[in-house]
């Protein structure tokens, strides 16, 4: 077939166009900017578009298909002259229901941790011998494509909530009708398309009216929204296997998280008592699914994490103590407040300094800031930083460093609205026997803060 890709420098779009690509598919794409490691990967197999922008005069009726993303807008010319031609746009979730239609579909959908969970899932079925089919939204050690379509029994898939593309305002797991699923949790997110709790609850609900008849349903039962979304649904869908699960009895030595267990303890790899929290729902969703505990906890001891979601990316042994550096994903007012106390958790003598960028529409926008109160509270110094150049992009009124302040209910929060501030913030921070958190869902505008920290550290 002969597919085009609008937007695909995206993560989950050029890794669908790379293993589309794999599988004998003629594969083209275009986007206005393309960064690393999309740029690389595409690069390497002759995907690179040979210049950015759009070129409507590309698009043929020789296509079979043309897959939008979400970085695309409405009035993009490629999509103009696709519709004018008559051809079959899809979204990515769309394209990827119809590929694995006739297989076994396994989602993990949540508000958060969705991604460690997919990565903890794949290392897990990988040490195991089992094949699968994967979408996954990180890339993971061990793996040189995020997407896998080689028509195995079952399909393991991120489920993300948010919308599928320009024209297709379904959520993305929408599309999937799952076999088999887990639920993480329920908290508000994407205020952009999703304006009041109450709608982004129901978007949850419609996800499983939707499953598959006799599905199962992994879910955290200490969650007072995904309980609701429960009472909602099980009553419409008496059918669903309802597996709840809730935080394992767990410890920290020296360090390493340890889950403690009738069979045992089981030191893992990964960090922080929500990683405990992650594990636990992973295993409960690996018992449905003919995976047993033991083997499951032998598998998934030497798992580290997917990139970006709470990595270790800095460890510096200095003789007066450590400075150890993570970097995670977190943007949602609630993944700050878990992440920033797991870390405070398991690092109780140490110094923890938290950096948050506000970087996406819902946390930079007024309404939706006062739902971080609190959310930085465990660390011993916290930081946010916005770039007032986003705000201008994403047509927000401008942030005051006051109204910062009232949201997060913290006195002694510092902020910066500049590159140079972020750097400066780290470098007047950094000293041994401190634990820096650096959370975006963005870059940061680019600046080098562990690079930062590493060098106010040793010269």
């Amino acid at each position: 077939m002969n597919i085009h890709f609008i937007a695909i420098g995206g993560a989950a779009m050029h890794n669908l166009a790379l293993a589309l690509h794999d599988l004998g598919h003629r594969i083209t794409g275009s986007d206005d900017a393309i960064h690393d490691p999309s740029r690389a990967r595409l690069e390497a197999a002759g995907l690179l578009p040979e210049s950015m922008g759009w070129h409507p005069e590309r698009m043929g009726t020789d296509l079979d298909a043309v897959i939008l993303g979400m970085h695309a807008r409405k009035d993009n010319p490629e999509l103009a002259r696709a519709q004018a031609l008559g051809l079959r746009v899809v979204s990515y979730p769309e394209y990827l229901f119809d590929v694995a239609r006739e297989q076994h579909r396994v989602v993990v959908a949540g508000s958060h941790g969705k991604t460690t969970i997919t990565a903890m899932l794949l290392h897990v079925l990988n040490r195991l011998g089992r094949t699968v089919d994967f979408m996954v939204g990180a890339q993971l050690e061990g793996f040189d494509r995020m997407v896998q379509l080689s028509g195995a029994e079952d399909i393991l898939l991120e489920g993300d909530e948010y919308l599928s593309s320009p024209l297709d305002l379904t959520p993305k797991f929408h599309w999937y009708r799952p076999h088999l699923t887990i639920l993480t949790g329920v908290a508000w997110d994407h205020i952009n398309v999703f304006p009041t709790p109450d709608v982004y609850r129901e978007q949850f609900v419609e996800y499983l009216m939707r499953m598959e008849q006799g599905g199962a349903v992994v879910w955290h039962a200490d969650d007072p929204e995904l309980a609701q979304v429960m009472e909602t649904v099980l009553p419409r869908r008496p059918d669903l296997r309802s597996i709840p699960y809730a935080m394992p009895a767990h410890a920290f030595e020296d360090g390493t998280l340890v889950l403690e267990r009738a069979e045992g303890r089981f030191p893992l790899g990964t960090v922080g008592e929500h990683n405990a929290l992650n594990t636990a729902g992973a295993l409960a969703l690996c018992g449905q699914w003919g995976i047993s505990a033991l083997d499951f906890l032998d598998a998934v001891r030497d798992f580290t994490g997917a990139a970006g979601r709470l990595e270790r990316k800095l460890d510096l042994q200095l003789p007066s103590g450590s400075c150890t550096v993570f970097r995670d994903f977190a943007h949602a007012p609630s993944k700050v407040e878990a992440t920033t106390r797991s870390i405070k958790g398991q690092f109780p003598d140490r110094k923890v300094i938290a950096l948050l960028e506000l970087h996406t529409f819902s946390s930079l926008n007024p309404q939706f800031l006062p739902t971080y109160s609190g959310a930085l509270d465990a660390a011993d110094e916290a930081w946010v930083c916005w770039s007032p150049e986003v705000l201008e992009h994403k047509r927000l009124p401008p942030l005051a460093a006051a109204d910062v302040h009232k949201a997060f209910q913290r006195d002694d929060l510092g902020v910066c609205t500049s590159p140079e501030a972020a750097l400066d913030a780290v470098k007047r921070a950094s000293a041994p026997g401190t634990v820096f958190l650096l959370m975006s869902s963005g870059r940061f505008e680019g600046a080098d803060l562990i690079g930062a920290i590493e060098s106010a550290l040793t010269h």
